[in-house]
């Protein structure tokens, strides 16, 4: 996967260091507490741990045992508790700004169901896969895919329900005044959400319709609607391809919510990558 090469992981890292925690002081009187584990040796066993979905007890026989699975958790919680997934993806969210832009003019959101067997805080009974315990997110992207909000929730929650939270984190990013176009599919197809999207202003929307009980079918094939949800689609099947994210054992919430953040920044970071190795190769302009 492309997260795990070496110019994205590099990049990656330098963006993380960037935003660690000053590293807890040694109280023992005589200065005999075990050294610390490096966070670059932690920081690629989380990451493989996001990409390949393993246990960290496999991660930790992937590192060659130079780092035990307690040392992983422990190092996960002080960095979310830190915030610093967050950071880094607002970080790279900048950088993506700032190098290729985001384009604001067609946004799409939709949601995503995915397994979460061990249960835990957030899930619930998945209607897509026989009422197992599963979890869901809701995100919203722009015109090319880029996600500019999200939220995690159980698996048994209405999309439509997720909306108002899912504008939220756009809004958290002050993005949601430069919404142009809204597209949804026909799940969002209610007064509910209408009467949302007009509260904040949201005016341009493209919401598929959903045939009503007792409505006659029409006799004849209706033209298609013009929509753009497919980039919010492809976008959920980028993240899909992390195996912690499709199939989650973890049981608290604030370490999904970590895990996307986490996810998103490495998408953008190697778009970023990608954007300027294509600059690079471009020959200059004959004059």
């Amino acid at each position: 996967m492309r997260a795990l090469k070496p110019d994205v992981m590099q990049a990656t890292w330098e963006m993380f260091e960037a935003v660690l925690p000053e590293p807890p002081v040694d109280t023992h009187p005589l200065g005999r507490h075990r050294r610390r584990i490096p966070d670059r040796v932690c920081f690629q066993g989380i990451l493989t741990r996001l990409v390949t979905g393993s246990a960290l007890e496999d991660i930790e026989s992937v590192l060659g045992h130079v780092v035990s699975d307690t040392t992983l958790r422990a190092r996960r919680d002080e960095w979310v508790a830190a915030g610093v997934f967050d950071l880094l993806c607002e970080m790279a969210l900048t950088a993506y700004d700032d190098t290729i832009a985001l384009d604001m003019s067609d946004v799409a959101v939709d949601g995503s169901l995915h397994k979460a067997p061990c249960g835990g805080e957030g899930t619930g009974p998945n209607p897509c896969d026989r009422a197992k315990s599963g979890w869901k997110w809701s995100i919203a992207t722009d015109s090319e895919g880029i996600p500019v909000g999200w939220v995690a929730a159980a698996a048994n929650r209405n999309d439509s329900k997720l909306l108002e939270a899912t504008l939220e984190a756009v809004e958290t990013r002050g993005l949601l005044n430069d919404i142009g176009t809204l597209h949804l599919d026909r799940g969002y197809d209610n007064r509910n959400v209408n009467a949302l999207c007009d509260q904040l202003g949201i005016t341009d929307r493209q919401i598929a319709r959903q045939r009503r009980r007792g409505e006659p079918k029409p006799p004849t094939p209706q033209p298609l609607r013009h929509g753009r949800r497919w980039t919010v689609e492809r976008t959920n099947s980028w993240l899909s391809n992390f195996g912690q994210l499709r199939r989650n054992t973890d049981r608290r919430i604030i370490h999904r919510h970590a895990q996307i953040a986490f996810a998103v920044a490495l998408l953008l970071i190697a778009k970023v990558i990608d954007w300027h190795k294509r600059v690079d190769a471009d020959p200059p302009p004959i004059r």
